[in-house]
């Protein structure tokens, strides 16, 4: 190892022991260096210190005093071989050999000329190359260009020392007076501490006007760094300076002040934040760490960065509403009248919300479950909330909690953190400006987790009475009491909410509206809402129930109601347009007229296949935007006994359908099948609208059914649906979704659907008068399936696969996942 002791460097221009005096034979044994470039005529000292190096030095001193000292291309290499060196050095003289205690050597060596290295000899002793000297070329006589290159590195090396570059007189005084370009280029690389890539590049130019040229570049970027460093160095100095005398100013300004009684601002909002806390009646804790806070602003500076954050801390610790709470409305009879005015039908779930209130009236702090709204978008889950708070006489505050993947959005950041805040719960009792307002956690199936934490993990503590009379968070740094909200939230559907979580809370289902709903509630509170949002009256439109009728089942197709509210909406913006162009008379809007506002139908309502068919079946599906119907169609072909599922079917799905095929192996007998059948023919089974994952367990029955119809050739009765999971005995276990299934086969006009038996319990779920021309066959096993489902067997025909009669829809109409 080679190290420049750089204190120690001279130029050694004086040529005495030049080429010119001693001749550099073709083959010298190799110093590598690790960091440093040596040019022609430097005389450096270098401590050596590997092997190989230490054995190179004695092989130069045994023989001619000449070794070739070449750089290293990796500086971290132990055992550099020939590819790890650059091929052109500098041949060297040893003037002076010095052994060191520890085992190193220290040398003086004197560069004489660059040498380029044709081949290396890499003993085990050491590396020992073969080489030539390069010949400079040296430019022509008088050349300009020459004169202002050296006149131009002259004046940068002047203005590199101006701008604090640290270049001793000496080797300035040499500058100054040396005539040599080529020597004035090596002289003027060695002392700007280029990196070896750089200073390499240098020493490999072998044209003196060129060397020149790129050293002149090189001073030009070092001049360019210095002056920004020069810049920031200033700046820093200027900022300093400035502090110091703002400070000097304030003192003097404190001191004026207080000849003249005046308070600062600081103190006067001091003494602000005290009468606060004093007003505010925060619990024993609280209110001894924000008067030690307050100490500790006190004796800060007021333009401090931890000022301002202390203070923003201040405020919203005297802000928050410790002890300010609303006074509950308990009359059950006015809760009922208010829930009834905004909402029409949920019965069930207004029950459950005038039990809590009962409950709340008899024991003045209960610790009652949180309420879940689990249903399809546009059911009303939110506003249900808000009618909540209004029959209490809370305040309302709704959080939405979609997309939230960081846990300081429930607990706050530290107050370390640039830009902290508190957590969106403390931000919510804040904003409603009491310590027992009603929170709508709304979207909570749709919360994130990331590296930042799970906030569904800290909503655990937030949602559990036991636990959130002391919640902390980050950012106050203090308990509070969360006992006195009452929180409820809203979900599409629950698989995506962690178990811990949903345990903490009561699940209550919105499943959709009936139509008869669906036209009542448009009557009572969506055309009310249109018309007073687009400055009509109902003296100016009139639409009637035919046409509510109309627009529910030929523009809507959704378990919510947002959709209906838009059509309605665009009616009524139609209507302003025609009365502000001068209409007198109201407007009549009926299902003659219905198509001058709405334009042509976007959905035909889903009706049932036209026909008895062989291998179709329709199936009953559940989505997070409610039911929905879906046809399964089952096609036999020859083949060998493969049974083939296409739809983009889930992986419960297809078990289901592996499943119902081996069921119907097994009872080929009973079923009317020739047990060849299976081994001549495939089975391909399709659900159509493959673009949509489908999955869930419930289709079983339903899949069963096409198959034993393609196999039997017994037609499926057209106007059937049916859902349920099938076992390989072929039992029917019940499913879920029971209510949104059979509002989509109301939907579709089918006059039979077919439910497990155990689902019969859901019925109580189901209004009765919408399904009165509905019969519903309840099930145990796939024989009574097969016995109200299939026909009798018809004469084989060319196979066939006949799509069902559904009119196409707009992708807006479809949802994302069919669950099963």
């Amino acid at each position: 190892m080679a190290i420049v002791n750089e204190d120690e460097i001279t130029t050694g221009l004086e040529p005495a022991d030049s080429e010119q005096q001693l001749q550099i034979p073709n083959e010298l044994p190799v110093l590598p260096l690790r960091d440093i470039v040596i040019y022609p005529f430097m005389i450096v000292p270098l401590f050596v210190s590997r092997e190989k190096s230490i054995r190179a030095v004695d092989e130069a001193l045994g023989e001619n005093r000449m070794i070739l000292l070449a750089s290293q291309k990796d500086l971290d290499k132990e055992e550099p071989g020939a590819d790890d060196l650059y091929k052109v050095g500098t041949a060297a003289v040893i003037m002076r050999m010095l052994k060191l205690p520890d085992g190193r050597i220290r040398i003086l060596v004197q560069g004489l000329a660059r040498a380029e290295v044709e081949s290396v000899e890499t003993s085990a002793e050491y590396i020992r190359a073969h080489l030539h000297v390069v010949q400079e070329v040296l430019p022509p006589e008088r050349s300009l260009e020459v004169e202002a290159l050296v006149r131009n590195v002259r004046a940068s090396m002047e203005k590199a020392i101006n701008l604090g570059k640290n270049i001793s007189p000496e080797v300035m005084a040499i500058i100054a007076n040396l005539d040599d370009a080529g020597r004035l280029a090596d002289l003027s690389a060695s002392n700007l501490e280029l990196k070896v890539e750089d200073a390499q590049s240098v020493l490999e130019i072998a044209d003196t006007t060129a060397r020149l040229r790129r050293v002149n570049d090189l001073l030009n970027k070092e001049i360019e760094v210095l002056t920004v460093q020069q810049e920031i160095n200033t700046q820093a100095r200027a900022d300093i300076d400035r502090s110091q005398r703002e400070f000097y100013l304030r003192q003097q300004m404190k001191a004026i002040q207080s000849e003249l009684g005046e308070g600062n601002e600081l103190a006067e909002e001091i003494a602000q934040f005290r009468e606060k806390i004093e007003a505010s009646n925060m619990p024993k804790v609280a209110e001894e760490e924000a008067l030690r806070q307050l100490k500790k602003l006190e004796r800060m500076h007021p333009d401090s960065a931890e000022t301002a954050t202390l203070r923003n801390w201040m405020e919203i610790m005297t802000e928050l509403p410790w002890s300010k709470a609303s006074v509950d409305n308990l009359d059950l009879i006015k809760a009922e009248q208010i829930l009834n005015e905004d909402h029409y039908g949920l019965e069930k779930i207004k029950d459950r919300i005038i039990e809590a209130l009962a409950v709340r009236k008899l024991k003045e702090k209960p610790k009652g479950p949180i309420l879940c709204l689990v249903g399809p978008p546009g059911v009303g889950k939110t506003s249900l909330g808000r009618s909540i708070a209004r029959a209490l006489d809370r305040k309302f505050v709704r959080l939405s909690l979609g997309g939230v993947h960081d846990e300081a959005e429930v607990r706050g950041h530290r107050r370390t953190y640039v830009g902290a805040m508190p957590g969106r719960v403390i931000q919510a009792i804040q904003q409603a400006g009491t310590n027992n307002p009603l929170i709508m956690l709304d979207e909570i199936d749709k919360v994130g987790a990331d590296f930042r934490g799970d906030p569904s993990s800290a909503l655990l503590e937030v949602l559990d009475p036991e636990q959130n009379n002391s919640f902390r968070d980050n950012y106050l740094g203090v308990t509070f009491d969360l006992s006195n909200v009452i929180f409820m939230t809203t979900a599409n559907i629950l698989d995506t909410i962690q178990p811990p979580l949903r345990d903490r809370m009561e699940i209550i289902r919105l499943a959709g509206y009936t139509e008869e709903e669906k036209r009542e509630i448009a009557r009572r509170h969506l055309l009310p809402k249109q018309m007073e949002e687009n400055g009509i009256s109902a003296r100016d439109v009139h639409i009637s129930n035919t046409a509510l009728t109309g627009i529910i089942q030929q523009y809507t197709q959704e378990a919510g109601l947002r959709q209906l509210e838009r059509e309605i909406g665009t009616i009524c913006r139609k209507v302003a347009r025609r009365m502000a162009e001068g209409h007198k008379t109201a407007i009549r809007v009926s299902t003659k007229n219905l198509h001058e506002f709405l334009g042509a139908p976007k959905i035909i309502p889903e009706e049932v296949l036209k026909k008895d068919q062989v291998g179709i079946a329709t199936g009953l599906a559940w989505t997070a935007a409610g039911g929905d119907v879906l046809f399964i169609e089952a096609l036999r072909m020859k083949g060998k006994g493969n049974l083939v599922l296409t739809g983009q079917l889930g992986e419960v799905m297809r078990e289901s359908a592996q499943a119902a095929y081996s069921y119907a192996k097994s009872r080929a007998k009973e079923l009317e099948i020739d047990e060849e059948d299976f081994n001549n023919y495939d089975l391909h089974i399709h659900i159509p609208e493959g673009a949509i994952p489908k999955d869930g367990p419930s289709a079983g029955i339903t899949l069963a059914t096409a198959m034993v119809s393609a196999l039997s050739l017994r037609p499926i009765r057209k106007d059937v649906a049916m859902t349920g999971e099938i076992t390989l005995r072929g039992n029917v276990l019940p499913v879920g979704g029971v209510k949104e299934k059979v509002l989509a086969a109301r939907r579709a006009r089918v006059s039979t659907i077919i439910l497990p038996a155990l689902n019969k319990r859901d019925m109580d779920e189901v209004p009765k008068e919408p399904f009165k021309d509905i019969r519903f066959v309840f099930v145990d096993h796939m024989r009574q399936v097969f016995r109200e489902a299939l026909k009798e067997k018809v004469a084989p025909t060319a196979p066939a696969s006949p799509r069902p009669q559904r009119v196409p829809q707009a992708a807006s109409g479809r949802v994302a996942q069919a669950k099963l």
